[in-house]
């Protein structure tokens, strides 16, 4: 008979004292932490955490005797046991900040659409910022979106809404070398086949560095992502209108990774690859 797994909160309740113990001390963390980014001598640690050598003392001890770190030279370590636990433990405080940092952004759009396994590394998009279209700043996000494809050397992207501004914009580049990947959803491949897209679609025809896919499903997400910038938009919280107004942006290199994740898992889940692609223009008149 197959034993059942354990559940998270089964696992927390049959840890002993000296493990629970890190999450509960705020020494324990914060030495951990400290040492998650380098080795550090007790001088330096006690002006990190901002408490004395007799307070930090035992609490080292007790991190050495659980194998979580170890001593060279006068200089703390962690162990690669600690290097474990610590990686954790910045990683559970970096969600946490995230989530918390943008939180209204979170609870009003759709999530359901954005993978388990990323969202996980949600944490990864801490170093970001809200932008809004609000009083004069009518097409703020529009603008900062136009301005990422024009300063990038590369651009990946999953479309949800299509415009003649981004049409445009992405031809343009394409006509210039950049490498463009675009993912496209069934209701914006509907409408690629109307004017002015269907001609739009025709003239890049020959570019190799274009890539065009379709995933036959709706895809709830807006997503830019070139070598410099991150964007994301999301539909709002019923899953029904995509939310234009309102985008997460940020040009933090992990934030980047984040999003370059995402588009290779959709990418994964397409089935229109450029050569079936070309052939389509082959077919579109003019």
């Amino acid at each position: 008979m197959r034993r059942q797994e354990m559940n998270g909160f089964e696992i927390y309740k049959k840890m002993d004292d000296d493990a629970q113990a890190v999450h509960r001390s705020r020494l324990l963390t914060e030495i951990l932490l400290s040492l998650n980014e380098e080795s550090r001598k007790l001088s330096q640690l006690c002006e990190i955490t901002g408490s004395t050598s007799q307070a930090l003392i035992p609490k080292l001890r007790r991190l050495e005797a659980d194998h979580l770190i170890e001593t060279k030279e006068r200089e703390y370590f962690l162990t690669p046991a600690g290097k474990i636990v610590a990686s954790g433990i910045a990683d559970s405080f970096v969600i946490f900040w995230a989530i918390n940092k943008f939180k209204h952004f979170w609870l009003r759009h759709y999530l359901e659409e954005i993978p388990s396994p990323l969202l996980k590394e949600i944490g990864c998009l801490h170093e970001s910022e809200i932008l809004k279209d609000r009083g004069m700043k009518i097409l703020n996000v529009y603008n900062n979106q136009l301005e990422m494809i024009k300063e990038a050397d590369h651009i990946y992207g999953i479309s949800s809404v299509v415009t003649e501004g981004y049409a445009d914009s992405i031809s343009e580049r394409v006509k210039e070398g950049i490498p463009v990947e675009l993912i496209v959803s069934l209701h914006v491949a509907e409408e690629l086949k109307r004017s002015p897209y269907v001609k739009k679609l025709a003239t890049l025809k020959g570019y190799k560095n274009f890539k065009l896919m379709l995933m036959n499903e709706d895809i709830k997400v807006g997503l830019i992502v070139t070598d410099k910038r991150l964007s994301l938009n999301l539909y709002k919280k019923e899953g029904i209108e995509y939310d234009i107004s309102t985008g997460l942006f940020s040009s933090d290199s992990k934030a980047i990774e984040w999003g370059e994740r995402l588009f290779w898992y959709c990418k994964g889940k397409t089935d229109f690859t450029k050569f079936q692609w070309r052939k389509t223009c082959q077919r579109i008149p003019g």
